[in-house]
């Protein structure tokens, strides 16, 4: 079979140098390559593939392991095709040209490339995201480190109130408790706490809205003396404590940042009407969004991180990377099925999220999932087999471009989460 590219192109990607190997269609290596990092070294790359090319850069095929990056995205702004394959892949196929195990930089580039021209079908091609996919991607990922670092942060404080003034503690109803914020900025130790008056904690937890106890609950829990602890603890922790509340006032004014940049980009997403009042025909975002159990969340990690899956309609691969589909192992007479580990975690976090709300807003959700725990399943794999049931639903959606209408859902089926 007539190979279809002119030139295969392997780059063993890394922090600071990049070794580059040029195969002809033949698999004979033209030349090899050390590229730097660098705006210089990338632009290096360009003319020199560019010149092997004869210019004809859409003949070049470069094998990477990395799906974006500026490096990626060089390459596929300058016209040739850019593909990437699984690290855990590349390892399975180093063995091919070296049994002993050695590992080298320069011959993975070889392994790249060479596999490329042999087992393209292997490689999946890179395409460049719209910019605000990529937007929505990188706000989406950097509002989940700041939820995990609320997290961390107010794990740090609950430590602090536990060692000297737990009687707060039966007060607070999780880590994002902004009463008790400003209750320590205005008395962080317990003997500025008592000498607080019924009005100031009556307007402190009227501005917060606070009403599962009133104020004179919190006086008297205030007056409760703290631990017995040794001389100096409670002043050091009380500094301590005034770093951690303004560490979290400081996440949480990011993390809502975020959440309102997530807004807007998912409303810029959204199609507006289309011409003479027809319905547009570019309706992914909108018809994500009206799935039940979908919100900001939900819809930024799947359309951030399986943007052109969504495109390509390729529900087979998108249950693989957010570690829907099982993994089965059969060998003789065993066969044994088991969760896939290896996935998009935020992808599948997502859809674990997905999944768990909408068991209280759709029947038919709720209905799966309780004919599924009935059969013996527990509770991960159900929500699992739920949400590839979402993921078939909304495949079904997007090839119709209809947004989802619980009078047309079709009702649970015992094939379902089979």
């Amino acid at each position: 079979m007539k190979p279809a590219y002119k030139l295969y192109v392997g780059i063993d990607w890394a922090s600071q140098l990049h070794e580059v190997c040029v195969l002809d269609s033949a698999g004979e290596v033209l030349a090899r390559r050390t590229i730097a990092h660098r705006a210089e070294g990338i632009a290096e790359l360009q003319r020199w593939l560019c010149e092997l090319a004869d210019g004809q850069v859409s003949e070049v095929a470069v094998a990477i392991e990395v799906p974006r990056g500026a490096l990626v995205e060089a390459l596929e702004e300058m016209g040739a095709h850019v593909y990437h394959v699984n690290p855990k892949q590349l390892d399975r196929m180093r063995d091919r040209y070296s049994s002993s195990g050695a590992k080298d930089d320069r011959r993975d580039a070889l392994v790249l490339a060479d596999s490329l021209r042999l087992n393209e079908r292997f490689f999946r091609r890179v395409h460049i995201d719209d910019p605000r996919i990529v937007e929505l991607r990188e706000i989406g990922r950097l509002e989940a480190q700041l939820t995990e670092e609320r997290t961390r942060l107010s794990s740090r404080l609950r430590e602090l109130l536990n060692r000297f003034w737990p009687a707060l503690l039966a007060l607070s109803d999780g880590d994002n408790d902004c009463w008790l914020w400003s209750l320590l900025e205005l008395a962080p130790t317990p003997a500025k706490a008592r000498r607080l008056r019924l009005p100031q904690l009556a307007d402190l937890l009227r501005k917060h809205r606070i009403r599962r106890f009133d104020s004179v609950k919190l006086h008297a829990t205030l007056q409760q003396p703290p631990l017995p602890v040794s001389a100096g603890t409670i002043e050091a922790a009380a500094l301590h404590l005034r770093l951690v509340v303004e560490q979290l006032r400081l996440v949480e004014r990011h993390k809502r940042e975020c959440c309102r940049r997530l807004d807007a980009i998912l409303e810029k997403l959204c199609p507006q009407t289309g011409e003479e009042g027809k319905p547009p025909k570019h309706r992914d975002v909108e018809i994500l969004c009206s799935m039940p159990g979908v919100g900001r969340f939900v819809a930024a990690a799947v359309l951030g991180e399986a943007g052109q899956l969504i495109t390509n309609r390729d529900y087979y691969q998108l249950r693989s990377q957010a570690g829907i589909a099982p993994v089965t192992r059969r060998s003789g007479k065993s066969t044994r099925v088991s969760m896939r580990r290896a996935c998009n975690h935020r992808l599948r976090n997502a859809l674990h999220h997905w999944s768990q709300c909408s068991l209280s807003l759709d029947p038919r959700s709720r209905a799966l999932y309780d004919r599924l725990r009935q059969r013996g399943h527990g509770n991960a794999r159900a929500l699992r087999s739920l949400a590839d049931r979402h993921l078939r639903v909304l495949m079904a959606m997007l090839r119709d471009q209809r947004v989802y209408d619980p009078q047309r859902a079709t009702p649970v089926t015992a094939a379902d989460g089979a």
